[in-house]
Formats: C-alpha cells, sequence, structure tokens
C-alpha cells in the first residue's frame, strides 16, 4: 500500500463517528483475525506497546494461542478489539495501518477499505436492512423455505462397502467444510482436473493461506452485493471447483441455510437451478415459466415478486455441464433483440436467460451464483461477475477428519490414512472429497481384514479403481446375469461420454447401450451411475469423471473384438486436450496383473491378446517419445508415457525402454507431484542420466520430494525457477552427500533461496566430491548466506570450477568471504557476481585475491555492481597479473572516459583474454570507439 493510500485512510479513520467505527470492526472481524492469524502474538505485542492492551489482556492473547491454536488467539484477540471504547477502537485500526505492509492479507483488506471509502457506511446499513414483505407474500416464501428445505436437507451416499444400495444422512451431519479462497488463481487451466490440482499441494496451500489469499465462509461469497445495492445492479459471484470438490453439495448448504433462515436473510427469495437439468429444454420458455416448472406454487405472484429485484438471488450450478455455449464477449447480443432477454415474460432460448441474468439485463438489481470447473472460467471472463472465488477442497487436519468421518471404527479410518498418506500418488488426491470418497471405498475392506491375504494393498491409480469395481461387483454381480456384459455395455456409454466430453447422460443413452432405465433398481448400476430426476427429465451421470473414464478403460479392455485397440490408443494419444489423458494411463494400468486379478474375478480372464497388444503399444509409444521431446506437446507426450509405465507396473518394460535414456527435459512443463513421484519411479530403471531438466516445472518442495531418490544418479540436475525455498535446498542437500552422486551441473537459480537454506547448502558442497557447477542466481541468499557457501569452497574437497551468485543481494561485506574463496579453491575458474552491490570497496577488497596466483579464476562476471572509475586501477591491476583470464564482464556500472586508460591498458597487457563487456556504462562515442579498437581481435560488448 503506497503513502497516499495510508495517508487516505488515515484520513477517513478519523472522519468517521465511533458508532461507524464500531461498524467496521464488526464488519471486518472475521477477516481481520485471518489476516493476523498466523502472527497473533506479534500484533498483540504491538498493541500492548501502544498501550492499547493491557499486559494482563496479552497474556491471555499468548496462553490461548499457545493452549488453542493460533486462530484461538486471534479471536481473543479481536474479541478485545471488539470490546474496546470507539476512540480506543479507532486507535487500533491506526495501528492495524502501520502494520498492513508486514502482514499482505491485512494490506489487502485495509486498500479494499480505503477504496471503498464512505460507501462502507451503506454498505453497513444495507445489511442491516431485511426488506420487508406484504403478509400474502411471507406465506408464499415461509412455503418456498419449507419446499427448500425438504429438497435440501438430506444427502444420499452409494455405499458399495454394504448390502444397502444407497444411504441416506442429513445434509448438516455429512457436510464437510472446506477451504474456499477469495480469488481464482488459474482462469486457463486446460489439463485434467485429476492431474492439474496436485499443484496445490499441502505446502503451497498452508503457505499462501497463511501469507497471500483470503479464506471465506459460505456466507460471505456477495461480498459487493451490499455496497452495490443503492445502484441499481445487483452482483455475480462465480464459485470454482475441479470435479468432486464439493460444488453442488455447497450450493445445497447454502440453499438449506437460507431457507433455515441462517444466511443471506437480504434475500428474500432464492431459485436454483442445475445446468445439466437445464440441457433438456430445447424450445423457448420464459423465465416466469423456467420458475413455475420447478415452483408452481408461485402462481401469479411473480410480477409482485420481481418488483424487490434486490431481494432475489439466482444460483446455476454447473456451467461447465451446459451443452449450450454463451459467449459474454458477444456484443452481437445486446443488440439483436432476440438475443437478449430483459422481460421475464419474455420466451427465449434458456443461454439467453441465463446471459441476461449475470450480465443484469434481466432483472438488473438481482444477485446470480454460477457454478463451474476451472476448465470452463474462460466462458465468464467477459461476464459482469463481482465476486471469483475458488473451492481448494481440504487442507491440512480437515483430510483426516473426512477418514474419521466417513469409517465408523476411527481405527480402520486411522489405519486406512497412514496407507495414503505414505503413498505420495494416493495422498495428492486427498484435497478433493470425492477422491476421499473413492480411497474409502476401495481401500476399508484392505483394513476391515474383509479382503483375503492374497490382495495386496492398491499402490497406483489403476489398482486403486480396480478394487473400487471390485467391491461393487463383490457386492453386487449376483443381481445380474452377465457382470460382464453389463460392464462392458456401460463402459462403452461410458467411451463415448469421454470422446465428446460429455458426464451427463439421459434415458436415450442407456437405450441406446441396450442398458434398460427399468433395470436401473439394479444395485450394480445404481453404483456406477447416479440418477437424478429433474423437473422435466431424468438424467445420468457417473459418480466421478474418473469413474467414467476406468470404466471406460475397462470396457476397451474387456471387448471381444480388440483388434483395433491399438489404433484407438493412438488416436486418443494424439488429441492436445487431455481428455483421453487419465483414460489411456487406465487402459495401460489394466494390463498390470496386479490391477487386473481382484477383477478377473467376476470378469473372467482379461484377454492375453489385448495384454500384449497394450504392452506393445507403450512400448512403442516410450521409444518414439523419449525422441521427440522438444516441444511442449511432446513433452506432455513423453509425460504421458511415463505414467503409462507406472500404472503398467511393467518393471521389465521400463528396463527395456527407459534403460539407455540419457537426457530427460521437462523444461517449462508444469509438473504435479503426481508427476514427479511417476517420474521418480521411471527414473529407477535408466541407467546414469546425463541431463535431469525440470526448470520451470514449478514442481515446488513437494515435488522435489517425491524425485528425492533419483537425484544423485543425474549428471547436470537442472532445477531452476521451481520455488523450491530453502526446504527445498535440504533435499537437494541429502542428495549431493550420498557417496554414489553424480552431479556435476547444478542449476539452482530463481527458487527463493535466503539465508537460512545456506547452511545445508553448505553442507552438501563440503560433502560432495562431483559437483564442479553450481548456479544460485536470482535467489535472496545476501552476504550471510553467501559467506557460508564461500566458506565451503575453500574446503579442500569441494571441486566447484564454475560458480553463479548473480542477483542475491551481495553487499561489500562478502567481498572478503569471496575474496576467500578464490584465495583457497584451486577449481574455481569462474565467478559470476552480476546485478549486485558490491560496490568500489567490495571489488578492491577482492583484488588481492584475484592477483593471487593460487586464483585460477578465468571468467570474472561484475555487471551491475555500482562500480565507478574509482576502483578501476585496482581491478585493472589485479587482472593483469592473470594470465588465465579469458572472459570479463564490467556492463552496467558507472565507469566513465577516466578509466578508459587503464581499461585500454588491461586489453593489451592480457592475451588471454577473448571477450570483454562494456555496455551500460556512461563512455562518449570517442572512448567507446578506443576501447573497441585499442585491440584488434578482442571481442568487446559495448
Amino acid at each position: 500500500m503506497d503513502t497516499d493510500t495510508i495517508s487516505s485512510l488515515t484520513e477517513l479513520l478519523q472522519k468517521w463517528e465511533d458508532s461507524q467505527l464500531v461498524q467496521l470492526t464488526n464488519y471486518y472481524r472475521k477477516r481481520l483475525e485471518q489476516a493476523i492469524e498466523q502472527t497473533v502474538e506479534k500484533v498483540g505485542l504491538i498493541l500492548t506497546y501502544e498501550r492499547h492492551f493491557s499486559g494482563q489482556e496479552y497474556e491471555q492473547i499468548v496462553q490461548r494461542t499457545e493452549r488453542g491454536s493460533h486462530a484461538a488467539g486471534s479471536k481473543l484477540l479481536l474479541g478485545l478489539v471488539a470490546g474496546k471504547e470507539p476512540s480506543v477502537q479507532k486507535q487500533i485500526w491506526k495501528c492495524f495501518v502501520k502494520m498492513q505492509h508486514v502482514f499482505p492479507k491485512l494490506g489487502q483488506l485495509l486498500k479494499e477499505a480505503e477504496e471503498k471509502g464512505s460507501d462502507l457506511i451503506e454498505s453497513f446499513k444495507a445489511m442491516q436492512v431485511v426488506l420487508k414483505l406484504p403478509a400474502h407474500l411471507k406465506d408464499l416464501q415461509q412455503k418456498h423455505k419449507e419446499t427448500l428445505c425438504e429438497q435440501t436437507k438430506t444427502v444420499k451416499e452409494n455405499t458399495i462397502l454394504m448390502k444397502e444400495k444407497v444411504k441416506v444422512f442429513p445434509l448438516v451431519d455429512r457436510y464437510a467444510e472446506l477451504t474456499v479462497i477469495s480469488s481464482v488463481r488459474n482462469r486457463t487451466l486446460v489439463e485434467h482436473e485429476l492431474l492439474a490440482r496436485g499443484h496445490d499441494h499441502e505446502e503451497w496451500r498452508e503457505e499462501h493461506l497463511r501469507g497471500v489469499l483470503e479464506k471465506i465462509r459460505m456466507d460471505e461469497l456477495f461480498q459487493h452485493s451490499y455496497s452495490q445495492s443503492n445502484t441499481g445492479t445487483g452482483s455475480s459471484t462465480a464459485v470454482a471447483g475441479v470435479p468432486g470438490i464439493g460444488k453442488t453439495t455447497m450450493v445445497q448448504k447454502i440453499v438449506y441455510d437460507w431457507a433455515m433462515g441462517k444466511i443471506y436473510q437480504h434475500f428474500q427469495f432464492v431459485f436454483s437451478f442445475k445446468f445439466r437439468d437445464l440441457n433438456t429444454i430445447t424450445c423457448e420458455i420464459s423465465l416466469n415459466e423456467l420458475i413455475l416448472d420447478q415452483y408452481p406454487y408461485f402462481g401469479n405472484i411473480l410480477r409482485e415478486i420481481w418488483k424487490t429485484q434486490a431481494g432475489l438471488l439466482f444460483i446455476f450450478d454447473g456451467l461447465d455441464e451446459f451443452k449450450d455455449r454463451i459467449d459474454f464477449g458477444d456484443s452481437q447480443r445486446d443488440i439483436d433483440p432476440r438475443r437478449t432477454c430483459t422481460d421475464p415474460r419474455f420466451r427465449c432460448k434458456v443461454s439467453d436467460i441465463v446471459y441476461s441474468l449475470i450480465q443484469h439485463k434481466l432483472l438488473p438489481g438481482c444477485s446470480v451464483l454460477v457454478t463451474t470447473r476451472p476448465t470452463a472460467l474462460h466462458l465468464l471472463q467477459k461476464a459482469e461477475i463481482s465476486d471469483w472465488t475458488e473451492i481448494l477442497g481440504f487442507v491440512g487436519e480437515e483430510r483426516k477428519e473426512y477418514f474419521n468421518m466417513f469409517f465408523e471404527d476411527l481405527t480402520v479410518a486411522a489405519a486406512v490414512f497412514k496407507h495414503v498418506e505414505e503413498n505420495e500418488i494416493l495422498y495428492t488426491m486427498t484435497y478433493n472429497p470425492s477422491y476421499c470418497w473413492i480411497l474409502g471405498e476401495a481401500l476399508g475392506p484392505f483394513f476391515m481384514k474383509t479382503l483375503g491375504h492374497s490382495y495386496r494393498i492398491p499402490k497406483t491409480i489403476t489398482q486403486l479403481y480396480s478394487y473400487y469395481i471390485y467391491n461393487i461387483l463383490k457386492n453386487h454381480s449376483c443381481e445380474i446375469e452377465s457382470p460382464c456384459e453389463a460392464l462392458v455395455r456401460v463402459g462403452q456409454m461410458a467411451y463415448t461420454g469421454v470422446a465428446e466430453k460429455s458426464i451427463v447422460f439421459t434415458n436415450e443413452d442407456l437405450i441406446k447401450y441396450k442398458l434398460q432405465p427399468s433395470q436401473f433398481l439394479s444395485g450394480f448400476l445404481m453404483e456406477l451411475l447416479e440418477k437424478e430426476d429433474g423437473a422435466r427429465s431424468v438424467v445420468y451421470t457417473f459418480t466421478h469423471l474418473t469413474i467414467q473414464e476406468f470404466v471406460a478403460a475397462l470396457a476397451r479392455f474387456l471387448t471381444p473384438d480388440a483388434g483395433g485397440i491399438q489404433k484407438i490408443l493412438t488416436e486418443a494419444h494424439c488429441t492436445t486436450d487431455g481428455r483421453f489423458e487419465v483414460f489411456l494411463r487406465f487402459v495401460a494400468g489394466l494390463s498390470s496383473p496386479l490391477s487386473a486379478r481382484p477383477l478377473e474375478e467376476f470378469l473372467g480372464k482379461f484377454p492375453d491378446k489385448t495384454t500384449r497388444q497394450v504392452i506393445d503399444w507403450v512400448k512403442e509409444e516410450v521409444k518414439r517419445q523419449t525422441g521427440n521431446a522438444g516441444s511442449e506437446a511432446g513433452k506432455r507426450s513423453l509425460l504421458n508415457t511415463m505414467h503409462y509405465l507406472f500404472e503398467s507396473q511393467n518393471h521389465a518394460l521400463a528396463q527395456q525402454t527407459l534403460g539407455l535414456v540419457e537426457t530427460i527435459s521437462f523444461g517449462g512443463l508444469r509438473l504435479t507431484p503426481i508427476d514427479c513421484a511417476v517420474l521418480s519411479h521411471v527414473i529407477r530403471f535408466c541407467g546414469t542420466i546425463k541431463c535431469l531438466n525440470l526448470e520451470h516445472c514449478l514442481i515446488q518442495c513437494e515435488g522435489l520430494q517425491r524425485l528425492a531418490p533419483v537425484l544423485h544418479k543425474c549428471q547436470e540436475l537442472g532445477l531452476g525457477a521451481n520455488d523450491l525455498g530453502d526446504s527445498g535446498v535440504k533435499i537437494v542437500s541429502a542428495a549431493l552427500k550420498m557417496p554414489e552422486c553424480k552431479v556435476e551441473k547444478l542449476r539452482l537459480l530463481r527458487n527463493h533461496l535466503a539465508p537460512p537454506c545456506a547452511e545445508d547448502l553448505a553442507s552438501g558442497l563440503c560433502a560432495n566430491r562431483s559437483l564442479t557447477e553450481l548456479n544460485l542466481s536470482d535467489n535472496e541468499l545476501g552476504d550471510s548466506g553467501t559467506k557460508l557457501v564461500c566458506a565451503a569452497l575453500s574446503n579442500t574437497g569441494c571441486k566447484i570450477q564454475k560458480l553463479w551468485l548473480g542477483g542475491n543481494g551481495l553487499t561489500e561485506s562478502c567481498a572478503e568471504d569471496l575474496a576467500t574463496a578464490l584465495n583457497a579453491s584451486i577449481f574455481l575458474t569462474e565467478l559470476y557476481v552480476g546485478t549486485n552491490k558490491l560496490g568500489d570497496s567490495g571489488v578492491k577488497a577482492m583484488c588481492p585475491a584475484l592477483s593471487n596466483p593460487r586464483c585460477k579464476i578465468q571468467k570474472l562476471w561484475l555487471w551491475g555492481n555500482g562500480l565507478t572509475d574509482s576502483c578501476t586501477e585496482d581491478l585493472v591491476a589485479a587482472l593483469s597479473s592473470k594470465c588465465s583470464v579469458t572472459d570479463v564482464e564490467l556492463g552496467s556500472n558507472s565507469f566513465s572516459e577516466r578509466s578508459v586508460p587503464a581499461l585500454c591498458r588491461l586489453t593489451l597487457t592480457l592475451p588471454s583474454l577473448q571477450w570483454i563487456g562494456f555496455r551500460g556504462n556512461p563512455f562518449s562515442s570517442n572512448g567507446a570507439k578506443r576501447l573497441q579498437e585499442c585491440r584488434p581481435k578482442l571481442t568487446v560488448a559495448i
């Protein structure tokens, strides 16, 4: 926050009356609790120092934090603030303004308060106003709430581990609180959600929720609806989340809580729709008819309800499932009266109604909530969206709590969670409630002792889903004559859905694949498909997209005439939008006996011919892709083939295809923790890797942890720009210490490395005997971190020849340490310390070491170090004695005309010099010419 903003906010606080300050505290109280949560003791200490808190109150905060949690301490602190006199609250707010630069979330909150300014007062008033309803509308509202309450009070869950097909639970008992953030991080995501979300790993989420991203409650989705209530325009909120993350359940909870009078009571009426139901409407329809179809008791009263538009909330769930594409950027739509709906009685396409509500063309004062997957967010980029939010899923202990809720026996819950936690592939899935449910259903029997010892606990995703289907077959296969035939039919329908990117099926689809809707009561079918009765039709969906993909893969594997399976796999592999990625992994995985064996108990032996064809196809793809990974598409294809190898668990195949691979490069391709685990698995079958390039892959510390077992096998290891942080250096250091470590070149540039990591790095360097090149550019090691690195270079066993320390905030204080390294190391030949602040005094301190005969320096980079004419003579004298020097970079400094004679002398007296850089120095044209011409054949960059 800049000085003007701080001043503006301070002035605003000064103007506000006491009562308004109290309202301000109450309005932001929950968000303030979150903003200061991680530093609550520090905030309490500052407020105590400023005498706003007593010593006793500060002790209470400290004790609550230590005995309870940071959240409990933060809640107590804000409770104490709220209990102070308004005049004291005003002073506390001024303290918050002073502190905001230390706490990012607090800064965001204060910036918002400053931008809203006096509008906040109107917001407070609007929040306190519940629009009055005439008596006859109150009765209608009560009936509507009772109807919605009845529709949303329970949740159904398939129970494949029990004989009862479906179990009904009260919503309040099964609703799991999820982490929702007040922004959407990636609106252009195109990858399969199972693959893409691994990036949002535990460390990333916890770090960013502490520091940057603001966690919001379900009743805070309409941040702008209060402040816009006076403008006549309502607000539209978008909630993004991957399949199974809980969007639909959250919508159900919002509607239920509104009907119960708990949240959003400034809305008089809430109308909720699912896009999958709206897909069945093929004719033109009006908004009035749409509502009366679902809520017929509104009769002729809608016209009166529309008069109070600010009291209306429309919810549309599942934009990604809508068959009609809505182009919010189409300027012609607003001009064409046939495509814009401004009257609730006007008949038009459903898509026009949705568009007009979100864009405030129809009932402009109403509010709209729309949910979607991230893959469909681009559709909303030009829509009138006031608030963007995203459901991140489970964070931290929420994962463990889910398993405790899922299993009645806490011993079983603990055992299942322990297995999942120890398996990096499975654990990465647990941010998502649906994946947790699948994990519980598939793994539960192993720890309930209902499965024999002949079966191994699943370790791959294919094995997991195989046991999921196995448990369905075990409980329900007796209900159908031929489980294999039924599964193939369902799988064929599923495959068509995968190919056409469709997840919703109709009665006509079931009939087409000889799955009679009248037979749907079969428990077997009910476990695979969920039936949903809409106002106009019945639709079916698989319980999760990945289950649809697995059943599709299983059907392809079991189809008797599988002669064309290699052609199908090749065509699917060539598809670039990711729709077949998980399907192909499942097909490859089903070639493994570990995945096939449990299913063969009910489906018969898997065809040997198909298994051989799949293995041959994987082998050819791996060979083809390892030589074709130059482009991003090529890298993606290579990564997928490695997933195929991992899922197949065919060690002989991996050895045969990857044993001689020497270079693996995924530079620039975003890799998830699952990708890294798979990569680690397949690299084990390789010999020595000459080069593993993972720069700009955003693997972060969690991904690096997955790769830890194989890092030492790589001669060249590119890990730059991965946000590894200090914890990532510990992993690298451990690899460097291994006696069999073969790493010769290590790139750790742009990884946010700070001084605390230098000790780990130094210990690794001291123990290592193979490393010759180390790139630490563009980090934050500073003088203290560099001191430790230089000490390691002075170790007699350290063989580093090339060292990059550019852009690390170095000053003259570390020059002596650099000099010590130059003096002590007989191996160091190249030193790159550009874009620092060594200054003249720093360079002068290094000069004696540079002139020392033991110093073997050949290339010296001093670009952008604030050097002036004051150090020229010292530098020239030191370098002139070094017949080994070939390259010197002195660009972007402040050398002037005064330095030209000395620099010319350097070029003439140093015969080994091949290249010297002077760009960005304030030489005159004549001086620049002299430097260029004083020695022919020398390359001078100026």
